[in-house]
């Protein structure tokens, strides 16, 4: 449906060091930082990329927007969870944990990174 996910950081530094952590819990690499200081980060064919906003002003949040990513299980949530807060993030909502969703259980994990960005992690539980 989509070919990636950028969001806007006023701080490319800071945005790397929190989604490096968080996306090498989940068995991701390091950002590569391209000739225009845009974070590139691939991983199981997904592409999310940050970026300082190209009009030169500063980036906010989406207000209502979330971007989930898919982990193996409830052990990779916590660590992505925990990496997400000791670099920066804020864990938001309920703590980490199962969420009924009609006739299905996911595992979520929900972080705001440093700008604010709304993330979660998502294991869809088998039944």
């Amino acid at each position: 449906m989509f070919s990636h996910v950028m969001v806007g950081s006023n701080d490319i530094g800071r945005s790397k060091k929190f989604y490096d952590a968080v996306f090498q819990a989940i068995g991701g690499k390091p950002a590569i930082q391209d000739d225009k200081g845009r974070l590139i980060y691939a991983h199981n064919g997904a592409i999310f990329m940050v970026t300082k906003p190209i009009d030169g002003k500063d980036a906010h949040h989406a207000n209502g927007g979330t971007i989930g990513f898919a982990v193996t299980g409830p052990e990779q949530a916590k660590a992505w969870h925990d990496a997400g807060v000791a670099n920066g993030g804020k864990a938001i909502e309920d703590p980490p944990g199962i969420r009924q969703n009609g006739a299905r259980q996911l595992y979520l994990a929900y972080l705001r990174d440093p700008d604010g960005n709304k993330i979660c992690a998502l294991h869809r539980v088998a039944s």
